[in-house]
């Protein structure tokens, strides 16, 4: 399993942690997914062999918000 935290930008509240959340959990190989709308950030477990970094940023960017 690797982790990788990312800078997500427009959230602006709890609906929007939700999203980004949901959003993350439902690529295949995330284990864990915790948003922090403070932070800006997400922090993401995954399995490197079924995911990457890039697939997760595509998938926020999917769901809206833009990633770093």
């Amino acid at each position: 399993m690797a982790t990788a935290t990312i800078t997500v930008k427009g959230m602006t509240c709890g609906g929007c942690v939700n999203s980004v959340t949901k959003a993350l959990t439902g690529v295949q190989g995330v284990q864990e997914a915790k948003v922090d709308l403070n932070g800006a950030t997400a922090t993401v477990t995954f399995d490197e062999n079924k995911t990457s970094v890039a697939s997760l940023k595509e998938a926020v960017d999917d769901a809206g918000y833009e990633t770093e």
